[in-house]
């Protein structure tokens, strides 16, 4: 069976959940809005021009995991998905998993962003494997800190392969969808790369490189 691995921010969803749950927690008065939102922008620009620091990204954005009771944070999560994450589902992102699973392949998704946003997301879209930055839990709360690599550029080549080496699985006839540029590294690696929706950057590599290019979004 093959491996269809799929991006998620602005690939499978037309926005970037990370990014729109800080807006959310400054929405729900959880953050300070307006020192969250100027940083929240900030790390985000870094991230679409490849110079974003991971580590100093992922300390600021566990933060208000950590600050929170869980309970609180569950039901955020809720109302999140709801509000914000539903109407960023495209139905061609629905098709186009339904279409590998389909054909037998197996679906994948990989992103930088952490598992308590993106779980709910991934069981949404009924893609089983997840593989996710994880947030580092202790006495039944979140610490800030993070558990093993970040899925974030070569990370989420390490995170694939150490995958694949407790699976068995392998990358032959593999797919792999992104919408960004900081996605080389495993888009590199696989046997049918593919640019969706991409950024400037992206876009002309893949022109370059003879790689699809695929819309997804409305």
């Amino acid at each position: 069976m093959a491996l269809a691995i799929f991006d998620l921010d602005n690939t499978l969803l037309a926005g970037d959940s990370d990014y729109l749950w800080g807006v959310f927690l400054s929405e729900q008065g959880v953050v300070d809005r307006d020192h969250y939102e100027r940083e929240n922008q900030r790390f985000y620009a870094a991230y679409e021009a490849g110079t974003l620091d991971i580590h100093e990204w992922l300390r600021f954005s566990l933060r208000p995991l950590r600050d929170t009771e869980p309970e609180r944070l569950y039901r955020l999560r809720e109302r999140f998905m709801r509000e914000k994450i539903e109407p960023l589902i495209p139905a061609a992102s629905v098709d186009l998993i339904r279409r590998h699973r389909d054909a037998g392949d197996i679906a994948m998704i990989i992103t930088a962003t952490n598992s308590f946003i993106t779980r709910p997301i991934a069981e949404r879209l009924g893609v089983e494997h997840l593989l996710a930055t994880e947030p580092e839990m202790a006495g039944g709360r979140f610490t800030g800190e993070v558990v093993g690599t970040p899925t974030f550029r070569e990370g989420k080549v390490e995170r694939l392969e150490a995958w694949l080496r407790e699976t068995g699985h392998d990358l032959r006839d593999s797919t792999f969808y992104s919408d960004s540029h900081n996605d080389l590294p495993l888009l590199e690696r696989v046997a049918h790369p593919v640019a969706v929706d991409p950024d400037e950057t992206l876009a002309r590599i893949a022109r370059e490189r003879g790689w699809p290019l695929l819309r997804l979004h409305p």
